[in-house]
This record gives structure tokens, sequence and C-alpha cells, in this order.
């Protein structure tokens, strides 16, 4: 365990583009290295929730988001501090190119975390179909900004021994770092594939014995002792100049005095620890619901409904009438609701998939459907234009959407609508963030560490409603 003060040893893994393979690797070596009695702190690089549900699951302990879009740099950094300690290694996955951001500065990028948190780097390389051409992208990696410490390669998706060694030759030829490994190409049955990434560790029947798969995939292949100890050598040698120490904890302002119902569940599963661990900071008590097991909403305050995949569960969905008309009088009632994407459907009064239309909860007159291509992804930034329930007018959210679900048809008002998009899609007509009394749902998913007013906002509205029935 690392003392207070000690610097804990820290690795990005990062690859050339998106769909490099760099999940499974990450997966595999958080595995293993769990497995061989190690801590192992997991953070998911951009706003990503169902990368970050694997290596949950694959570390035992929450996997933290890191974002200098969606927070601030120094935010992010001290994220970092705060969830690195008590543990013995820190593993951050990237996302996309190691370069990839949001302009040609490289805003954003994994590289720019890499060097914001002065950790070294493990690269991914996908050398499907190619040998040399690998050690020449690997140098330009290496050259494009000095600052960037690569540590070493793991090999993925190499055809035979033969592919292998052509490619390590030409690597410790011309780029004179170590390989860590080489990874065969594996069978897809272990990781299946939605949208644009991994389904949720939560929607997969064999998840656990998925992450043991990945685990023995990094035990076989990959050099887990010599990434490890090399690490432990930079840290040791002062390589690595971030400090973990244990964070002041921000206090309670009254435990419990409000209750916070989650709905979280199969399909809606997807929120950033922060945003949770921002209410209970604030003193308020968490329960989560489901409308897949329960028939009724229990006694709380207010409810966060976060996103997830409701279409692959809409006849349970539809079919549970009593939650459905619970949360509809609760919502006229003025409960505070708060709901992301997947929420934002359930709050609907339909979702229509192929030719069949399944009701759900009606409190707001939108009928959604679901399309093969995503209808709204990547970042976002909105202006709080009309007095809503959470947030102040004026006042400028960062956040994100990605959806593949499109608006059939809606009736609203222009002042029901809370957010002007400056960057993305939203409901419709560059606008989001519907609302009725006090439920409001959104595409857009913020995030409690970037937009600290949010969590404050709901706690305060739950203490009004709770006063209100006294």
């Amino acid at each position: 365990m690392q003392k207070e003060g000690k610097n804990v040893p820290g690795i990005i893994i990062a690859g050339l583009r998106g769909g490099s393979g760099k999940t499974v690797i990450s997966l595999g070596i958080t595995a293993a290295w769990k497995e061989k009695g190690f801590k192992v702190s997991p953070f998911k690089k951009g706003p990503d929730y169902i990368d970050a549900g694997w290596l949950s699951k694959a570390a035992g302990r929450p996997c933290y988001n890191l974002d200098t879009f969606l927070c601030s740099p120094a935010t992010v950094k001290q994220s970092y501090i705060e969830h690195s300690s008590n543990c013995d290694i820190c593993l951050v996955e990237g996302n996309r190119g190691l370069y990839d951001g949001i302009d040609t500065d490289g805003s954003t990028s994994t590289a720019e975390l890499a060097k914001l948190l002065d950790l070294p780097v493990l690269i991914v390389l996908d050398c499907t179909k190619s040998t040399r051409t690998m050690a020449a992208l690997l140098l330009g990696c290496m050259t494009f900004d000095p600052e960037i410490r690569i540590l070493g390669v793991i090999l993925n998706r190499v055809a035979g021994k033969r592919h292998e060694q052509k490619v390590r030759v030409n690597i410790e030829k011309y780029c004179q770092i170590p390989v860590f490994g080489a990874v065969p190409k594996l069978d897809a049955e272990d990781f299946p594939e939605r949208h644009m990434g991994l389904i949720p560790s939560e929607e997969h029947a064999f998840s656990e014995k998925a992450v043991q798969a990945a685990g023995r995939v990094a035990k076989t292949h990959i050099d887990l002792d010599g990434l490890y100890d090399i690490l432990i050598h930079r840290e040791s040698s002062g390589t690595n100049r971030i400090e973990i120490q244990e964070a002041g904890k921000t206090q309670d302002t009254g435990p419990g005095k409000v209750t916070i119902g989650i709905v979280r569940d199969s399909a809606f599963q997807f929120y950033y620890p922060d945003n949770i661990e921002a209410l209970k900071k604030l003193g308020a008590a968490v329960v989560f619901i489901s409308p897949l097991r329960e028939t009724w909403i229990p006694d709380v305050d207010a409810i966060y409904m976060g996103g997830g995949f409701p279409e692959t569960h809409a006849p349970e969905l539809s079919g549970n009438i009593g939650f459905r008309n619970d949360l509809k009088r609760l919502s006229q009632q003025g409960l505070p609701i708060y709901a992301e994407c997947g929420g934002l459907i359930f709050l609907g009064e339909s979702i229509t998939l192929g030719d069949q239309v399944f009701p759900m909860s009606g409190i707001f007159p939108i009928r959604f459907g679901l399309c093969k291509q995503p209808q709204g992804h990547g970042y976002t930034q909105v202006q709080v234009v009309h007095e809503n329930p959470f947030f102040s007018v004026g006042e400028i959210l960062r956040g994100h959407e990605f959806r593949y679900s499109s608006v059939l048809s809606i009736e609203y008002k222009d002042q029901e609508m809370a957010f002007q998009m400056e960057r993305g899609k939203g409901i419709i007509n560059r606008k989001d963030g519907y609302f009725k009394q006090n439920t409001l749902g959104t595409y857009t998913h913020i995030h409690a560490l970037g937009t600290p007013a949010w969590a404050a906002s709901l706690i305060e509205k739950a203490m009004a409603h709770k006063n209100s029935k006294s």
C-alpha cells in the first residue's frame, strides 16, 4: 500500500486510432494485475460509460473519467490525485488516437492528458496486414511531441509468430523501445460490440468470464512483470512527479437530509461515479430503483435518471404500467426529476422499434424512434436561456451526447426548452433541456465535477419538495 505523499506509478494506454484494441488489453492488464494482488485504480479518458464500466469490473473498484473538455485541467488533475490514493498502480485508458483532440493543437487529446498527469504512455499497435510500417507510425508518434514519453508498445492482432517477429525487429531497430507483448487476433464472442464500443458489462451475460478471459490473454501474451517493474523503477527514480496524497474530504452538510432515487439497472446504467458521489458529499442519501424490477417508486425526494439502452428493454419497461404511472403521478405532483438521454426517452410518450410502439411514462409529449446511425455524437456546449428547475439563466454547461434515438414528434413551447445548443444537436432545432414543472430531460450528459451547481441544485429542489409535504 502506498503511503501519503508517495508517488504511485501509473500509465496511460493509448492507440493510434479508435478500435485498435486498447480496451480489451487495458481490461486484461487490469484484471491480471488485480489477480496478482495489486490494487489497481482504473481511469478512462473521455466521456465514456461503457469502457469505464468494464474497467471497474476488472479492477473491482470504481473507474473515474478524466476529461479536460467537461472539467478544467486542474479539476481533472485533482480527481486523478484523489482517486489514486490507497492503490498500488494506476491505469488510464485513452480514447481514439493518441493525439486526437478537438482542434489542431490536440486539445482534450490523450497526449495532453498524459502531459497533464505526467504519465508515460504504452501504445497498442493494431498490426493487421502491416509490418515495417508499424515502426514508421510509432516513430512518428515518438517525435511528433517530444514531451510525450512513450514507454513501450504492445502488438495487437498479430497473425502469427512470423508476423510478430517482423514487427518486433523493425520496432527495436528504428524506435529502440521495448515490445511488452504480442496479442493474436481474438475471438469476438468474448467481447461483442454494440454501436461504437463494447456493450455494457451489465448487459453481458458472461461479463465475469469475459474479464477473466481478458486477464488470461494478458498473462499469456504480455510481459506484465516487466511492465510493472519499469513503472516502479520510473516511480522510484522520480520520473513520475505527481505525488498522490490523501485528498481533503468534503464535509457532508447533513447526512441523509434528503433521499435521491437513482434509476439504475441494465436499462439505465450510464452514471459517472463522480455524479453520484457529488450528491452524497452534499448530504443526500441515495437509493437505487429499477423500472425493470419494481412496480412502484419508494418514498424519495428527487429522482435522477441516467442514460443507457432503454430500447433493448422496451417491452419490459412498457409492460411495467405501475412504475410508469407512478413516475408520471409524482412528476405531476412536483417531484424533482432529472433525466439524461435514455432517461429522457422513458419520460416520453413512446419509443417505436420497427413496427412496434412501446408506451413510456408519458410525462413529455415526445415520441421517439431508433436509427441505425448516430443522431448525436460528441461534446456539447449549451447556454441556459430559460428559467428552469435546475440551472440559472446565462449559465454555460459543457457535456456530451451519444444517441441513436430520434424524435419522431414533439409538442413544446419555446420557453419549455431550457438550453440553446452552442455545440451539439440537442432534442430539436438545437434546443435541449425540455422541462415541465420540476421534471427536466436532456440529451446532454453532464459531469458533476465540471458542472458543480448541478448536484447542489438537485438537492435544493429535493429539500424544497420534502418540506412542501410536511
